[in-house]
């Protein structure tokens, strides 16, 4: 199945070239500020530096891709610290569904540069692409409902961006991608406001327009927050009859979020009540990389 909806914004490309940049550094010793360099890679020194090559990427397991646009900027950096060109041909698409065995892109290039880089663009692709394939096996759980698939901030430091594209890849919805673009009242929150009142009626006031959503752990919360103008509430830890209630209590007043310890088993116990989201911390903290493969010819 090709996706051909998802597009990588300008912004998520700046974020690319700074986490790739990283990556490199990381593997290549370049110090903090410096461009990380190819010729730091000792063992690629034993190949003669004038070799070319030809390289195949094979999934080995069903997956959905994500991470086309990071395994570019890969070779992308790397050609520029060797003065040399790379060709990279794609054979698949990020959203794409695919079956073990596929061949999923094929490298041109500098021998060297090849194997300098196999390892940081097969790191980025095999975890987003585990993240996507994740999300698409929740989603598809969720099929048949109206109820969206959210992820969380539960992320790798540094891969926000990345795991947060790596959802929409799979099918799925970003919840806030931080804490500068919508609120989340939690129960520290409101203990450290005095109360649900004064958190939201303060996060209006302060940032008028912002969304703002309140995590409640009782239908008595879930009163307070429809009182006090919540636009989203977060229902932590319900159970499906507790949801049942708060769906009739709320009444289109605000928007249901379930969210806690959830797993794929839970998910139809929880969408027969119609609430408007689903939250999983899994789609991007249990991360299990695809299994790829990268031959010579």
């Amino acid at each position: 199945m090709h996706n051909s909806q998802i597009q990588v914004s300008d912004e998520l490309l700046k974020d690319i070239e700074s986490t790739v940049t990283w990556a490199l550094a990381e593997d290549l010793g370049a110090k903090p500020g410096e461009a990380p360099i190819a010729s730091n890679d000792i063992t690629a020194e034993l190949i003669p530096s004038d070799a070319r090559a030809v390289a195949t990427v094979i999934c080995r397991e069903d997956c959905v891709i994500s991470g086309v646009a990071w395994v570019n900027e890969v070779f992308k950096q790397l050609d520029a610290s060797a003065n040399d060109t790379t060709q990279i041909t794609w054979f698949v698409q990020d959203g794409q569904s695919v079956k073990a065995n596929s061949t999923l892109f094929e490298l041109n290039g500098n021998a060297r540069l090849l194997l300098t880089g196999e390892r940081t663009a097969l790191n980025f692709l095999q975890s987003l692409s585990g993240t996507a394939t994740l999300t698409q096996q929740y989603v598809q759980e969720l099929e048949g409902s109206e109820t969206k698939l959210l992820d969380t901030r539960k992320t790798i430091p540094g891969m926000r961006s990345a795991q947060k594209y790596a959802v929409t890849c799979g099918g799925g919805h970003n919840h806030r991608i931080g804490l500068f673009d919508a609120y989340l009242i939690k129960e520290n929150h409101v203990n450290a406001c005095g109360g649900i009142d004064n958190a939201v009626a303060q996060a209006k006031a302060n940032h008028p327009g912002k969304t703002v959503e309140v995590e409640v752990e009782s239908l008595n919360e879930l009163e307070q927050a429809l009182n006090a103008g919540a636009d989203i509430i977060m229902l932590d830890n319900f159970t499906p009859e507790m949801i049942d209630t708060a769906v009739v209590l709320t009444r289109g007043k605000a928007k249901l979020e379930v969210s806690g310890n959830m797993t794929i088993e839970k998910l139809k116990a929880y969408t027969a009540a119609k609430v408007d989201f689903i939250s999983v911390g899994a789609l991007t903290k249990h991360v299990q990389a695809i299994d790829l493969s990268m031959r010579f010819a």
